[in-house]
């Protein structure tokens, strides 16, 4: 209708662009509260009967507002009813939080719903989706691997999230495993194909780090898999160089004279 104040639809594939270039959005969840408690987005707040007049009259009308509801369909009447009160940056999600769960911005190539326990851990862990990114460029599978979550590993592993990628510190999945130190999940990691012996933008690697730190069975479990301890950090030095107890440094002077 002609003169009439408009808003846009995005798309999943849109929203993590559009939320990175306004830090400062008003997120609006427009479903029941129990909805919002369970999964709604980080900093969200809940869109209802009895708050969208405060919304409406105390929200900047120059802040970004973005609605979302459950399949994309009441989010646009209350997408509209914002633009028609003179906001000027306002959009809704296409497909509703239903398009969030379900990854359609392929990171679940399947089409299918992400299970309800991983897209709540998403959600509070701060994640729109398997293949999103973080605070300092980690994914959820570093998140999960840091926070020792072998559930949720293996649920994003069923994602066929990247196995390659690493966060701003050229840190993989595999790293934060050994943070966390838990043998088995470095293990698993590893056979999943998280690389063994891949150097950091330091030129550590998880070897190194295990040694270094004083994380004998996190060593023993690196060096039972395979990974190079005559590989050097760009200082010139090994993990046994590194070591920092005296377990780790038999561990590795050991695997020498074998």
């Amino acid at each position: 209708m002609k003169g009439r104040h408009v808003f846009r639809r995005l798309t999943f594939d849109e929203v993590r662009a559009w939320l990175a270039r306004r830090p400062d959005a008003l997120l609006l969840d427009a479903r029941d509260a129990a909805s919002y408690a369970r999964d709604g987005w980080p900093g969200a707040v809940r869109l209802s009967a009895d708050s969208q007049d405060a919304l409406l009259l105390r929200t900047d009308r120059q802040r970004p507002v973005l609605i979302y509801c459950y399949k994309g369909n009441a989010s646009q009447v209350c997408a509209q009813m914002f633009a028609d009160f003179g906001f000027t940056d306002v959009c809704d999600l296409v497909g509703g939080h239903r398009a969030w769960t379900a990854g359609v911005d392929g990171s679940n190539p399947s089409g299918e719903a992400l299970a309800p326990e991983l897209a709540a851990w998403l959600a509070r862990e701060g994640f729109i989706g398997t293949q999103a990114r973080g605070a300092h460029g980690n994914t959820p599978l570093m998140n999960a691997a840091w926070r020792g979550a072998p559930a949720v590993v293996e649920q994003l592993l069923a994602c066929d999230v990247a196995l390659d990628a690493i966060n701003e510190d050229g840190n993989n999945a595999l790293w934060f495993a050994c943070v966390n130190g838990n043998p088995s999940l470095v293990t698993r990691l590893a056979a999943a194909g998280v690389p063994i012996d891949h150097a950091n933008a330091n030129g550590a690697t998880c070897l190194m780090f295990a040694a270094s730190s004083g994380k004998a069975e996190v060593l023993r479990t690196l060096l039972a898999l395979g990974a190079d301890p005559a590989l050097r950090s760009e200082d010139g030095f090994t993990a046994a160089d590194m070591a920092a107890s005296v377990d780790c440094l038999q561990l590795l002077r050991q695997l020498r004279e074998a």
